[in-house]
């Protein structure tokens, strides 16, 4: 792990802001790891409420999209999506009434009337993925094919410029720890470590002063890649999970502090995962703020919120900016997954020059996942997939740090991603 200048500093002291009701929405069918939702349960002309379920699927690996606004189905299309290109999505203009189908009453006397099975199908049915930049199914995360004996709960949230997991923590960290006690009920265990880097020391104090029993807190010490779930489990725990292992692997369960808050409102105010807080920052804006964002609004929407441009962005990355994607534009809608938006200028933009490999290992030295991102680049360029795989190409969780330190500008993530594909097909 590595020492990043962290550039927090624009929002972390920004409270959470509701966004304003955007006019129109685009829910994408594919918002997970896994595959889309391929069964639709509107269609144009239909009127929904927020929270209704749009569309799900028949079986594998998926979870279901939920309306954001409520309003008139206006079209099922392709569509910009902030991964993947494009995706098809649900149009849904709004009626600015914002009618909920669910009641947001809290009742947390819902934890002790469910059990675990009960509890699993509320959070399957809210739609509620990895908040943590994943968005792997959550309701598959609290069935673990194997013995679990303690629950991580990561507050680490190490990409720079981000903090709206922080914000959460500050603001809701008694609902936080309740979604935590509902997953521990899920799984059967009693053990719960808390993980926040050292960086956040308005939520130690506060989950210092919050946590119940059989909850301990761990303060790690600022680093990146520190929120990958097995640099997590190594920082925490001093357990090594296994190449092509997962934490279940080791005893382990971890979960996103934003994921958590989504299972508490899921379970105990009966509220699907609809909306998410959004970091917006960066030198283009106005305002960076903190925003309660509907899933489905596009950037420009968000903009607004912001107070607008003050200069234009030369890139704008969903995400942090060693993990993050670039957009090509302005109209990409959010999805659960998107942590942040961050409005580059120029001036704030490397020039890379790339070179060839100067063999320096710098890479090697800093790859959390002990890979070898040099020899794999060169593979991918040679289009040696057999050689990318014998090096556990299959095992980079994509940090960047390989491309951050490289002296000769190679995009290593980029060769990485794309030999990743090729040895999956």
């Amino acid at each position: 792990m590595i020492k990043l200048s962290e550039h927090k500093e624009l929002t972390e002291h920004s409270r959470i802001k509701k966004a304003n009701l955007p006019k129109k929405v685009f829910i994408s069918l594919s918002q997970h790891f896994g595959k889309p939702c391929d069964k639709l349960l509107v269609k144009p002309g239909d009127i929904v409420k927020a929270g209704q379920m749009v569309a799900t699927s028949e079986g594998g690996l998926f979870s279901p999209v939920h309306a954001s606004v409520s309003g008139k189905v206006v079209s099922i299309s392709d569509y910009l999506h902030p991964t993947s290109g494009r995706a098809k999505v649900v149009v849904i203009e709004s009626d600015e009434k914002d009618e909920n189908l669910y009641t947001a009453t809290e009742d947390k006397s819902r934890v002790d009337k469910y059990n675990a099975d009960e509890i699993r199908q509320i959070v399957f049915n809210s739609g509620i993925v990895g908040l943590g930049g994943a968005g792997f199914p959550t309701h598959i995360k609290l069935k673990p094919s194997k013995k679990i004996d303690i629950l991580i709960l990561n507050g680490a949230e190490c990409e720079p410029y981000l903090n709206n997991d922080f914000r959460l923590m500050v603001e809701y960290a008694r609902e936080i720890i309740e979604g935590a006690r509902i997953v521990l009920k899920v799984l059967g265990i009693n053990n719960c470590v808390v993980a926040i880097e050292d960086n956040k020391p308005e939520a130690i104090k506060l989950f210092r002063k919050e946590l119940p029993l059989g909850f301990s807190l761990k303060v790690l010490k600022t680093g990146y890649p520190q929120g990958g779930e097995k640099q997590l489990i190594k920082s925490v725990l001093n357990r090594e999970v296994p190449s092509g292992g997962l934490p279940f692997d080791v005893g382990v369960s971890v979960q996103n502090v934003g994921t958590v808050f989504a299972i508490y409102e899921a379970v105990c105010k009966n509220k699907p995962l609809y909306e998410r807080v959004v970091t917006l920052t960066g030198s283009c804006l106005n305002k960076p703020v903190n925003l309660l964002a509907k899933v489905g609004t596009t950037v420009r929407d968000l903009i607004e919120d912001c107070g607008g441009l003050k200069k234009e962005p030369a890139k704008v990355v969903f995400g942090g900016p060693m993990m993050g994607i670039a957009q090509a534009s302005l109209d990409a809608p959010i999805i659960k997954t998107t942590s942040g938006i961050i409005f580059f200028s120029r001036d704030e933009l490397a020039v890379r020059e790339e070179r060839v490999c100067c063999r320096c290992a710098r890479c090697i030295d800093v790859c959390p996942m002990r890979i070898m991102p040099a020899n794999i680049s060169i593979a991918a360029e040679k289009e040696r997939w057999d050689i990318a795989k014998e090096y556990d190409v299959l095992d980079c969780i994509e940090c960047g740090l390989c491309s951050y330190v490289c002296p000769a500008k190679r995009d290593l993530v980029h060769l990485i991603k794309y030999a990743k594909s090729r040895v999956k097909r």
